[in-house]
Parts: C-alpha cells; sequence; structure tokens
C-alpha cells in the first residue's frame, strides 16, 4: 500500500504492507488503485496554488512542498497567522496537512512529519527539535535507515553526538550530508516552481570568467538582451534579477528594482553594477541568466527633440524626470528607506501620515490647510519643560534637549482626543487629551508642542515636543 489515512492506521495498516495483509486485518478496506502521475499533477496544481503564501514554491516527492516564507510572513500577521491560514483552507479544500516552519527544508521536512503538528522552530534552533526524533527524519537512504536501529541508534541526537568521521565511514557521506542540510550547515538545492515567464535570458560562458569588469560587461550584455525583447513586444518591467551560477553551483542573485516600467538596458545596467561588488565568483562563473518580473505594457510617448532615450529624462513630467534618480537611491539604500509622506484620513497626528513610493499615484486625501502639521514628525514625542504665566495660556519659554527656548510667538491651542474605539475604556478620558500649539522661538525654530493633560485631575499635565516645522 502507498497511504493509508487515519482510519485505515486505526486499524494498524501502514504504508508498505500487502494489500492481502490489509485486507485480512480490515475486511471492509476500501482501496483505490495508485496513480503517481495523477498525484504529482494534483502535487503540481497545489503547488502553483502555493503561489498567493510564496513566489518560491518546490515540490517534494508526491506527498509534500517546501515554500521558503523569508519576507513575506509579516502579510499575514506572522509566521504561525500564515502557517495556519494555509492548513486551514487545505483542510477546508478537503486536502488535510501537516506543516512546520525552520531555517532549512531538511529540518521543515523533519518537523512536519515527526514533530507535533504546526512546530515553528526559532531562528537557529532546529537542533534541539531534531534530537527528539527518529532516525527516518533525516531523509535518510533505506541502508542507512534500516542498519542504525539495529545498532541501537534510534533518534537523531543519538547521531549528533557521534564523531563525523566514524559516522561517515560505518554510513556513507550521505548520511552525514543530510544531519548537514538539516542543521544549515550544507545547502540544499529546491527546484522551485516559479510561474512560467517569457521573460528569461541565459547567457553561458565557453571559459568561466572571475574578474569584475567581465561580470559588468557580461550584466550588460544580458540586459541588453533582455531589453531588447521587452522592447519588440511593446513591454517594460519594475523587477530584474541577475543571477551568476558558479561552476560549484552555487549561485550569488542581485536584484533591482524601478519605479516605473522600463526596458532601458544601459540604465539598468548602471543599477546593476554597484552590486556585482557582492558576487563571490569563487573558481569562475560559467552562466549567467537574468529575469525580469512585475511586466507590463509600457507605451511610447513622445519626448523632447533633444531626448536620447524613451525611459529616461524628460519633457513629459517631473515623476518621469526624478524616477532615474529614485531608483539609484532605492537600489543603494533599500526601499524602505525612500519613502514619500502621504496624508491618511486621522485626527491624531502619529495616524494621519503613511508611508508611499516617492512615485505611486497621488492620492485624493489632503491636509487640511487650517491646520498645518510640521515636515518632521518624531516617530516618539520628547518630554519638555515648559513655564507660562498662566496655566492655559501657551509657554513663556521650554526646555528640550537640555537647550532653553525663549518663546517669541505662539498659535493654539489645537484640541486632539484618542481615537477611543480603538482603546479600551480604561485607556481613554482626560488625561489623554491633547492641547498643541505653534511656537517660534527667538532664534526663528519653529516647533510643534502640546500638553497632554488638564489642569485639575489627577495627574499634573505633561509637555511634550512632538515635531519641528521647516
Amino acid at each position: 500500500m502507498a497511504a493509508v489515512d487515519d482510519a485505515a492506521a486505526a486499524f494498524g495498516l501502514h504504508v508498505g504492507q500487502k494489500a492481502a495483509d490489509a485486507a485480512a486485518l480490515c475486511p471492509d478496506l476500501l482501496t483505490a488503485d495508485h496513480d503517481p502521475d495523477g498525484d504529482r499533477a494534483a502535487l503540481e496544481v497545489l503547488g502553483d496554488w502555493c503561489v498567493r503564501f510564496s513566489p518560491a514554491v518546490a515540490l517534494d516527492g508526491l506527498d509534500g512542498l517546501f515554500l521558503d516564507i523569508e519576507g513575506v510572513a509579516h502579510l499575514w500577521g506572522g509566521e504561525g497567522a500564515m502557517l495556519d491560514d494555509l492548513l486551514a483552507r487545505l483542510a477546508r479544500w478537503g486536502a488535510p496537512a501537516r506543516g512546520a516552519i525552520a531555517d532549512t527544508p531538511g529540518a521543515a521536512w523533519a518537523l512536519a512529519r515527526f514533530a507535533p503538528d504546526r512546530t515553528i522552530a526559532p531562528p537557529g534552533g532546529q537542533a534541539p527539535l531534531l534530537a527528539a526524533l527518529p532516525v527516518a527524519a533525516l531523509r535518510l537512504d533505506d541502508a542507512a535507515q534500516a542498519q542504525l536501529p539495529r545498532l541501537g541508534l534510534f533518534h537523531v541526537g543519538q547521531l549528533l553526538a557521534l564523531p563525523r568521521g566514524q559516522l561517515t565511514r560505518r554510513f556513507g557521506a550521505g548520511t552525514v550530508l543530510r544531519i548537514d542540510q538539516a542543521l544549515g550547515a550544507s545547502r540544499e538545492a529546491l527546484a522551485f516552481r516559479r510561474p512560467v515567464t517569457p521573460w528569461f535570458d541565459r547567457l553561458a560562458f565557453a571559459e568561466p570568467i572571475s574578474v569584475l569588469d567581465d561580470l559588468g560587461r557580461a550584466a550588460g550584455d544580458i540586459t541588453t538582451l533582455l531589453c531588447a525583447r521587452l522592447e519588440a513586444e511593446g513591454q517594460g518591467a519594475r523587477r530584474f534579477e541577475l543571477v551568476f551560477h558558479r561552476l560549484d553551483g552555487r549561485d550569488y542573485p542581485v536584484r533591482i528594482g524601478l519605479s516605473r516600467p522600463g526596458r532601458d538596458a544601459a540604465r539598468i545596467t548602471r543599477l546593476l553594477k554597484p552590486k556585482l561588488e557582492t558576487v563571490d565568483p569563487g573558481f569562475g562563473i560559467e552562466v549567467v541568466t537574468l529575469w525580469a518580473d512585475d511586466v507590463e505594457p509600457l507605451s511610447v510617448a513622445q519626448r523632447s527633440l533633444g531626448e536620447r532615450s524613451l525611459e529616461t529624462g524628460g519633457g513629459v513630467s517631473l515623476e518621469e524626470g526624478l524616477a532615474p534618480l529614485v531608483d539609484r537611491l532605492v537600489n543603494r539604500l533599500g526601499e524602505d528607506r525612500v519613502w514619500r509622506a502621504d496624508p491618511y484620513e486621522s485626527h491624531v497626528p502619529e495616524r494621519s501620515v503613511v508611508r508611499r513610493p516617492p512615485l505611486a499615484p497621488a492620492v485624493e486625501a489632503s491636509w487640511d490647510p487650517e491646520r498645518p502639521r510640521p515636515t518632521r514628525l518624531f516617530r516618539r514625542p520628547e518630554p519638555i519643560t515648559v513655564l507660562a504665566q498662566l496655566p492655559d495660556e501657551p509657554p513663556a519659554h521650554f526646555t528640550w534637549r537640555g537647550q532653553r527656548h525663549r518663546v517669541r510667538r505662539a498659535e493654539g491651542p489645537e484640541r486632539i482626543g484618542q481615537e477611543w474605539w480603538r482603546k479600551a475604556f480604561d485607556g481613554v478620558g482626560p488625561g489623554k487629551i491633547r492641547d498643541y500649539y505653534r511656537v517660534e522661538d527667538e532664534a526663528g525654530g519653529r516647533f510643534w508642542i502640546y500638553r497632554q493633560g488638564l489642569y485639575g485631575g489627577d495627574d499634573a499635565p505633561k509637555w511634550w515636543l512632538h515635531g519641528l516645522f521647516g
């Protein structure tokens, strides 16, 4: 038998058992012919569906899937929530499954099949969880898996305690490799199922290359090939991944992104070249591949007579003229460091600003000109000491970061309360009310300060500096 369900397992049936023996134990046993091709096709369909959780999905035999969820788990609120959502969807569709999360494919495979369901190994902490599992969790070959129990080695922890040389001599290099793959000491190559795309090119070299200048020329050559195809089809791409394949099988990917779809080979190559210094050619690079993502139609706009490129420079709009600069900044500093502040519908200052890509379409919302906000809003308000002539009047001077500022002009107050529907009942009240003032000191500096709380309450009000005007 190739597989049994939970009911059959309860009768003592197991995988590999003869059908006649199983029928003797359970006369009412229901069987179906094993269809490996059908199982493989169904698993491929399931793998393609799992792209909604991760763009990197690999098949594991006829009954398993590997998902690389690095950098995407936060979209579900964490790894645990993501795993729960995936397994819940499969269960609703009549495909019950087990899952686990670990740093390595080998550890995830072992935990999903032999540990409690939905086990999540902490970063670098898979070894203690693997130690208690049977040796079958290491995906050993049949000979080693049969020999180890006869020698009294039943658990992974017992193998980890043995010298590596002894393990290699007695059970072969494959056993040590599986241990290293599970613990992360050795890489394991997975064949990920990437959605079929024609926007892919490959260059193979007669002799391996390793000099940085040669890597740059190769990047320019393959970029020119792919961009020529994009231009012929009237397409542009926002993401490019250049991968250098070494002689020893290791891959070094280099990724860049564009704020707007593009196909200018020279511009894309200029963005790729600064990142080539991170590539370790080892004994040489034998193949280079380039993949374009987020491909969409790119219309050709009429430019000025002096314009030399269809995707750079400008005469059309300020955003298009800024695109090359934004792309350089994003690819050098990171997407999270280059952003634009846009208004968000909330009267609470911390919630009234959102970060968006620099060249994203403009939003309909706008700030109220009657209630100006500072150009720099602190992530956390900073405490200040204030002296005012009367309790409810603007401050006459205040001290911030050890420096005293004498107030020359002041506007306010603007009273802002908490969003009570987001808080518990005890978390709102007069003590949470803020009275904001726009003040200017004698040196011309403009500050946004507020008093939290009201005089006459249980707690004395406190003063804070929340932002700076330009």
